[in-house]
């Protein structure tokens, strides 16, 4: 483990991330979250599955990392839920989609400096109260820089009753 999560414990068992966020997959990326390419969600959900079938994680279910009404309704999709929807299709497993909740609209991590104050920016940001009690969960997104949105998120899902959570994204950028 590096120092940061040394110092600072985080709320999943592991984090797993197939690809560097550069190049063509940080195009894709961008294209998915920034420009409206909701069909790349496909492909690049595909990948996830691709890379859980070679390297399996323990999960009784998949769930999106949510966004909070505010940027949903302006993005008008959740880039996370498409990614779980594809991968849930392909592993067999079912997306919970709406027991996790963004209830604060923070600013967005990308716009958020350093490593203390990306997890000062998520701290209390999320709210768990149905679907996942006793289950181990999978947890979605695209990207991983601190990791500290997946550890918040973690945190509760597993106060809400999750008996494992593990982190997968498309991208680390570290």
């Amino acid at each position: 483990m590096c120092r940061w999560c040394l110092h600072y414990p985080r709320g999943f068992e592991s984090l797993r991330s197939p690809y560097r966020f550069e190049g063509p997959i940080r195009d894709a990326i961008h294209a998915l979250k920034y420009r409206g390419a909701r069909a790349v969600a496909e492909t690049l959900g595909w990948m996830m599955s691709d890379y859980l079938e070679n390297n399996p994680v323990p999960a009784d279910v998949l769930v999106p990392v949510p966004l909070h009404s505010r940027r949903l309704r302006s993005r008008g999709y959740n880039q996370s839920a498409l990614l779980a929807r594809e991968i849930g299709k392909r592993i067999l497993l079912p997306v919970v989609d709406g027991s996790l909740v963004r209830t604060r609209n923070s600013r967005p991590q990308v716009d958020v400096a350093s490593r203390e104050e990306r997890r000062a920016n998520v701290a209390g940001n999320f709210a768990c109260d149905v679907g996942v009690s006793g289950l181990a969960v999978l947890l979605i997104d695209d990207v991983a820089t601190t990791g500290s949105t997946l550890s918040e998120c973690a945190s509760v899902l597993k106060d809400a009753g999750a008996s494992a959570v593990h982190a997968l994204t498309l991208a680390r950028d570290a």
